[in-house]
């Protein structure tokens, strides 16, 4: 079994939740904004404001907590493995401990759990945006507000269908890893003895059959396309038109709002 658990960005969940109705262009450019400006803002109060955001948001899409955090699990080594490089290697502010050539300093523990909480925040959000909304809305979402490129010679459609198409096969190749790993389990090797070198080494088998499905995927999906005639997004017509409604209007408010409370809150 894979120790790194089951990534559910990219998937997306049915349900008629505020947060599933809202407009995919609303929820995109809300999204957008929101990751930007996590990276921008420097106190604490303005993280508390984010984080609640982040809590009104799940708890108004009806996503279970349990399986947003179970779905987190992969993230989480990440964001270990990160805090603890920034711990060890960030150096600055008073010396807290040392032992030989290796010591944490203040800054970098500070900088450990500010950047620990900005990845919590990014994936919870950009989990909650696939997890809420159809990959066909998402690719209508993309396309629209990056219809303006259209002018500069920019193949708008088949770069939205593209980047929905990615994050649809997270989870798929996640499985498709996890079935390999198994298979070569089954065969004796070892994923979970030895050091870093040797684990990485063993990870080597299931790299190259997971390339090769993968480009198989890739080469069925673009055959499957081609049977169905698909020519991009020339000419094409939609079932269902979107429309902003007052709860895309109130996301909006929600952003102007966290934009300018941070802000201010910054300054104080």
């Amino acid at each position: 079994m894979n120790p790194f658990g089951k990534p559910i960005i990219g998937q997306y969940v049915p349900g008629d939740s505020p947060v599933h109705r809202m407009d995919p262009r609303a929820k995109l450019v809300f999204v957008f904004v929101y990751l930007t400006a996590v990276f921008w803002v420097r106190v604490p109060a303005a993280y508390l404001l984010f984080i609640l955001v982040n809590l009104v948001g799940v708890w108004l899409s009806r996503v279970s907590w349990r399986q947003l955090l179970h779905g987190m699990k992969p993230i989480l080594w990440l964001i270990a493995v990160t805090a603890l490089l920034h711990i060890f290697l960030t150096k600055g502010g008073d010396l807290w401990w040392q032992w030989g050539p290796i010591s944490i300093h203040e800054q970098g523990v500070k900088q450990a759990g500010w950047m620990s909480v900005r990845f919590l925040l990014l994936i919870t959000m950009a989990t909650l945006l696939t997890l809420t909304t159809t990959p066909m809305d998402l690719t209508e979402g993309m396309e629209r507000l990056m219809k303006p490129l259209k002018w500069i010679g920019v193949p708008v459609h088949e770069l939205a269908l593209m980047m929905s198409i990615a994050l649809r096969f997270i989870p798929t190749l996640w499985e498709e890893t996890e079935k390999i790993m198994r298979a070569q389990m089954a065969r004796g090797a070892d994923f979970e003895s030895g050091g870093m070198l040797k684990r990485a080494k063993s990870f080597i088998p299931v790299l190259i059959p997971l390339f090769v499905s993968a480009l198989k995927r890739a080469e069925d999906l673009a055959m499957a396309m081609e049977a169905r005639a698909y020519r991009g997004g020339e000419g094409r017509t939609r079932l269902r038109e979107l429309r902003f409604s007052q709860l895309d209007w109130a996301l909006w408010a929600v952003m102007g709002g966290l934009i300018i409370g941070s802000w201010m809150l910054g300054r104080v």
